[in-house]
């Protein structure tokens, strides 16, 4: 992990708690084999909805403002949480929720009889766009791959302005080309992480007010919620 804290004085003191947690320099509780963090090293809060609140103060007021929702994420472990962190965060936004239902198409034809479109609109894999993607105008959203490099590529993350049918116009919140206004449309998909390969036609975005700590690799936050509710290394 590399922390850049300019003009701050306590950057040391925490690159050196971090650096001490990683080397096992800190004391373990043998009893539940966790450890205790020093009060100075971050605000623990004692509820999701508590840390939503210090992460996203007052965000029915201040989603206009790119510049704040850029600066600021929550991230967590599973797939699972990040995904109710995401809609909650999401319905504090003011507006319509508008729903956006991929196409999911089975490649091979001699598979199509078993593997109906049921069961795979059911599908929610990681690297896959949602099926059913929700969004509201204000939602922050991320790019699922590479559609025009370097400006819209994997990684990339948007706010929300517009929502039209089969096309979704965004404003680039990080980045060198942070401020642009780009269009991003239905494109197809295919997932060859199963026993049977499909296609899914769907925006490539997914929500990421919060993200698994995973994806959050190469972005820039200034505010970082880390949700622990689930042990990161509970495998």
């Amino acid at each position: 992990m590399r922390v850049f804290l300019q003009q701050d004085e306590t950057a040391n003191v925490f690159a050196k708690q971090l650096l001490d947690i990683g080397n096992n320099k800190v004391a373990v509780d043998t009893s539940t084999g966790f450890i205790t963090l020093s009060t100075d090293f971050c605000h623990i809060t004692h509820s999701k909805e508590e840390l939503i609140q210090r992460v996203f103060p007052d965000i029915p007021q201040k989603f206009n403002n790119d510049n704040w929702l850029g600066e600021r994420a929550i991230l967590a472990a599973k797939n699972k949480g990040v995904e109710d962190l995401n809609a909650t965060i999401q319905n504090f936004l003011p507006g319509q929720l508008v729903s956006f239902k991929s196409v999911d198409t089975v490649i091979n034809q001699d598979d199509v009889i078993n593997y109906l479109p049921e069961f795979s609109n059911s599908l929610e894999l990681s690297r896959l766009q949602p099926h059913n993607l929700q969004l509201k105008t204000g939602s922050v959203v991320m790019m699922l791959c590479n559609i025009n490099q370097p400006r819209l590529c994997n990684g990339t993350r948007l706010v929300v302005k517009k929502l039209m049918n089969n096309v979704i116009e965004a404003t680039i919140i990080k980045g060198k080309y942070k401020g642009e206004e780009v269009l991003i449309p239905r494109i197809p998909m295919i997932s060859t992480d199963l026993p049977f390969d499909f296609k899914r036609l769907q925006f490539p975005l997914r929500l990421v007010f919060a993200m698994t700590i995973n994806k959050s690799q190469g972005q820039s936050l200034e505010v970082c919620g880390i949700n622990l509710e689930f042990p990161c290394f509970a495998h």
